[in-house]
């Protein structure tokens, strides 16, 4: 087996070059005078309703498109005032809608009413120029004939904000008030749309007092039944999101158990903490010693011997999950933990948790690796994350920790097997865990993603039981023979931390670990919905070690311009050629925003890695997946093919080589040089993320088997990397020399 290696160098950095050409309709499209008017007729009606309802200071208008548009597309002519502000700063959320078999992107805008009634006049004035000067139709033949027209035949608007209303209504199919009129029977966490007043000022103008303790953040609240009639009744088109806020915990984990037999474990010494929020611990189990814990559990919440049961079981799979299961022991070893009691077994308010979590991970900086195995009863929602997602995004984002979390369990009365994964397995930051059985199909009580109809989750699958293969546990008096996603994540928990604490990985890095080697070159026989990348290997030597045909190496860095790029990784070549098929796993860690629905991740990287290639202004990458994306002179990528082809705004990107029976090498070109680039796109105005973290995993598989990797470090050292082998012995040896307890006499 060959050890990983880790590639440490400078990477280069570049900003944006490539210049946009003249604004202009796309393709064939055209636009209608008809269609101008009818979208003024529009948002007439639409000012006419805001004036006389001016609760919140200005405009809620949904814009609803004609497909799922990139940010390019976006209206940007209308909604504003002044040509220095940008419509993006007005937008408030968004949404897929689904008409006539194809996806739509809907996004509500908040707008002043002296700009909407502006807005109108553009709209009408264009309509005019089209009908009196094109004919009633406007092309982009007619576009590109105006450019060179000098002047404009109308006042009161220019030719430049005349073609750019021309292109952003050609996207629009109309606007519109949306409502949200879902009946809920419990108290509900609402999200309110952002406007010109405070939350709290305009629920009491309708009448609804609110508690400073019941506010999650500016926008979201916890409401009761009738506060939530009030609202629906009185402004339902402020609602953004809502959702239930009282989650039960979904148990098909199935306790069968037997008498507690004698177990013996060592004394804990100086081995990693991971954190676990749970039910409740029993402190009375043989690996006791172990664990501290904590209830954070109202004291007014009576609680029985069971709701012991499931918090316990968890935390003796990360303590000594191998001890008990000796046929998946990992290779890892035993591990301390942090036990917060955060819920009982009938639920738990997702109200609650929240106030609580932050606080959990801010307390408690030296655990970098969080388990949360408990997840809703209740399916995700299609166009906006859960609460309780979006905080660990949000955590996760700020700190430097990594919550792996269970994917839910399937009721048993649920009506179909398509029943879509709980809250907060909807994390897009987290690693999120399903189950499989052991010949890797998915278990019996699976759920599936994916999560904002497209986000891959979950992200991978390990076995957590079924029937007749159980995982056995500790609990209370007894030890349990159990299935579910709760005791696949564990697992999972235990391998993220080793990588990160016994072999000093960061997060990034070790996440994409997992994936990668979840993935191997077998992805295509998986159902991501169900499975994600596929299953992860059981023993932690198959994660940081490789065939000894495999080079496998790790780079980390941070985005600080648009493309950070390097063009010194040397792949060995025979005959002129490269025998080699590649893969390649980008992860990193985005700032999110749940207001903006199902645009949620605020930054975009885009890897490309292969081959180096004479281009007209240098070199390109001729990337493994044939991405164009952000290439001087390259074609455009329509947005719905840049998602679904490329996983553009995911924060996970694996591209890969297909192995074949007949190897085919490819052609070396020059030194044999190939490029790794990863370029960076922010939704949003502000660059939040600059500086942002990476961690990329590079496979590269001999076609004929031979082992090359003396040969890749040599010519690794000649450009200038330093390269570290990933060697499990030394590095658990160094951890543990670091955390010994010197004493001084």
């Amino acid at each position: 087996m060959n050890n990983i290696l880790e590639l440490k160098g400078r990477f280069e950095f570049r900003k944006n070059e490539n210049m946009r050409g003249r604004l202009n309709l796309r393709g064939d499209k055209v636009v209608m005078s008809k269609h101008l008017l009818q979208l003024a007729d529009q948002l007439n009606h639409i000012y006419n309703f805001w004036r006389s309802n001016d609760l919140i200071g200005g405009a809620l208008i949904s814009v609803h498109y004609q497909e799922v548009v990139a940010k390019s597309n976006r209206i940007q002519g209308l909604f504003i005032k002044g040509s220095k502000t940008n419509t993006n700063s007005t937008i408030r959320g968004s949404k897929f809608e689904y008409e006539e078999g194809s996806i739509r992107h809907v996004f509500t805008h908040f707008v002043r009413l002296p700009e909407v009634e502006e807005s109108i006049r553009k709209l009408t004035l264009c309509a005019r120029v089209v009908e009196e000067f094109f004919d009633g139709m406007i092309s982009r033949k007619d576009i590109e004939n105006l450019y060179d027209v000098k002047g404009f035949p109308v006042a009161g608007i220019s030719k430049s904000a005349f073609i750019r209303i021309i292109v952003d209504v050609s996207f629009v199919n109309r606007f519109d008030i949306d409502q949200d009129v879902r009946k809920l029977d419990n108290d509900a966490i609402i999200t309110l749309y952002q406007t010109g007043y405070k939350t709290t000022d305009v629920l009491r103008k309708i009448g609804i007092d609110v508690l400073n303790a019941h506010l999650l953040d500016e926008n979201t609240i916890l409401l009761d039944h009738n506060q939530i009639k009030i609202l629906q009744d009185n402004v339902p088109y402020l609602i953004s999101m809502q959702t239930v806020d009282i989650s039960k915990i979904n148990y098909e984990d199935i306790f069968d158990g037997e008498a507690s037999s004698e177990v013996s474990i060592p004394s804990p010494t100086n081995e990693p903490v991971i954190g676990v929020i749970d039910t409740l611990f029993d402190k009375n189990v043989y690996f006791g010693e172990w664990v501290k814990d904590k209830k954070l559990i109202d004291e007014n919440i009576e609680t029985t011997d069971a709701d012991y049961n499931h918090g316990t079981a968890v935390t003796s799979i990360i303590v000594d999950g191998p001890n008990l299961n000796p046929d998946l022991d990992d290779g890892c070893g035993r591990f301390r933990v942090k036990h917060f009691a955060v819920a009982t077994k009938n639920g738990f308010s997702v109200f609650s948790i929240l106030k609580n979590i932050r606080k959990i991970v801010a307390n408690n900086s030296d655990i970098k690796v969080w388990n949360l195995s408990l997840g809703s009863e209740m399916e995700i929602e299609n166009n906006f994350i859960s609460p309780a997602a979006a905080e660990l995004d949000r955590i996760q984002n700020e700190y430097d920790v990594i919550f792996v979390v269970a994917g839910t369990n399937r009721p048993i009365n649920a009506d179909t097997q398509n029943y879509r994964l709980g809250s907060p397995a909807d994390s897009l930051n987290s690693l999120v865990v399903n189950s499989v059985k052991r010949d890797n199909s998915p278990a019996s009580y699976h759920r599936m993603g994916p999560v904002l109809s497209f986000f891959n989750k979950p992200d991978i699958s390990y076995y957590g039981g079924d029937i007749n293969e159980k995982i056995k546990v500790a609990m209370p008096n007894k030890f349990g023979f159990v299935s579910g996603t709760s005791f696949a994540t564990p697992w999972i928990a235990r391998k993220i931390a080793y990588l990160i604490y016994n072999l000093g990985l960061n997060r990034e890095v070790a996440k994409a670990l997992i994936i990668d080697s979840a993935a191997g070159w077998n992805l295509t026989n998986y159902d991501s919905k169900r499975i994600g990348y596929g299953v992860v290997p059981i023993r932690i030597e198959d994660i940081v070690q490789s065939p000894n045909d495999e080079i496998r190496f790790v780079l980390t860095g941070t985005t600080d311009a648009y493309e950070t790029y390097t063009y010194r990784i040397p792949v060995p070549a025979r005959d002129d050629k490269h025998p080699y098929y590649a893969r390649a796993t980008l992860c990193y860690f985005p700032r999110c925003s749940r207001n903006q629905g199902v645009d949620y991740t605020d930054t975009e990287m885009d890897i490309h890695f292969g081959r180096l290639q004479e281009a007209e202004n240098g070199v390109k990458i001729k990337s493994l997946d044939r991405n164009t994306q952000g290439d001087s002179g390259a074609n455009g990528t329509y947005e719905d093919d840049a998602r679904s082809i490329y996983r553009k705004w995911d924060n996970i990107k694996h591209i890969h080589d297909t192995i074949k029976r007949a190897p085919l090498p490819r052609k070396k070109y020059g030194v044999g040089n190939w490029g790794l680039s990863i370029k960076t796109k922010h939704r949003l105005t502000t660059n939040t993320d600059k500086g942002l973290q990476f961690g990329v995993v590079i496979t590269l598989k001999e076609m004929y088997g031979v082992n090359r990797i003396e040969e890749f470090m040599k010519l690794c050292s000649v450009r200038g990397w330093i390269v570290n082998p990933i060697d499990i012995k030394n590095r658990v040896n160094v951890y543990a020399k670091a955390e010994e307890e010197i004493r001084f006499d």
